[in-house]
């Protein structure tokens, strides 16, 4: 019988395709899957709980192991990945949360994600509610200003429920002083940098106890052959 982690892998790999952006999906393979199946409190059975946990993929121009997770967990069907970028298919280049089970938020334009995040973790400590909500982003994507407004507001809410998620490709124009760790740790996040398929690594820095202060996990990447990334 196959394990989780080979089912969402060959699920896959039938959309891979000529896609131009399967980097962008082989980078956060690990984590969605670490997350999806250790980590969150999410699944088919209590998506409209309110108090489910939130995940939110802003790095949306490459969902195609988002959408092979959700399949492997059984949010919809497996047949559908087939179907992916056709003519009348629920599964585009970029997710959408109206047509595709699972889906928490549409994103694919940089630099959304981690604003809403915020948002929902304060709607959540309004309500009284303990769920988390973790925003997977990219490196790149932190150029974009409201993301740093983002890490700003957060920090000084002490929204501890938060966790931001840093796909660290190299990808990012100019880079951070001291790491992008510690562009968080400024702003009063605890941040953590692992390797980003280090799956043990990823596990522990996702479950640390809540501190009083949100929290940013960098998880290093490097490109590999096939879709292992």
């Amino acid at each position: 019988m196959q394990t989780t982690e080979e089912t969402i892998r060959g699920l896959f790999r039938r959309m891979i395709g000529d896609e131009k952006h399967i980097w962008a999906a082989v980078s956060t393979t690990d984590t969605i899957w670490v997350l999806y199946d250790r980590v969150l409190n999410v699944s088919p059975e209590n998506i409209q709980d309110p108090d489910r946990d939130r995940f939110y993929l802003s790095k949306g121009h490459g969902p195609m192991a988002y959408y092979a997770m959700l399949a492997a967990k059984g949010f919809f069907e497996p047949a559908e990945l087939d179907t992916w970028t056709q003519l009348g298919s629920p599964l585009g280049l970029h997710p959408d949360r109206v047509l595709v089970p699972g889906v928490e938020i549409s994103s694919g334009s940089l630099g959304h994600g981690l604003p809403l995040g915020v948002g929902t973790a304060l709607g959540l400590r309004a309500g009284g509610r303990t769920a988390r909500v973790v925003v997977l982003i990219g490196d790149g994507e932190l150029d974009e200003g409201s993301n740093n407004e983002a890490i700003e507001i957060a920090g000084r809410l002490g929204l501890d429920r938060l966790t931001a998620i840093v796909i660290d490709n190299r990808s990012a124009s100019l880079g951070w002083p001291g790491g992008i760790g510690r562009r968080f740790e400024v702003e009063g996040w605890r941040a953590t940098t692992v390797d980003g398929h280090d799956h043990d690594e990823l596990y522990k820095a996702l479950t640390l106890e809540p501190d009083g202060r949100p929290q940013a996990v960098v998880a290093n990447v490097r490109a590999k052959e096939g879709v292992a990334g």
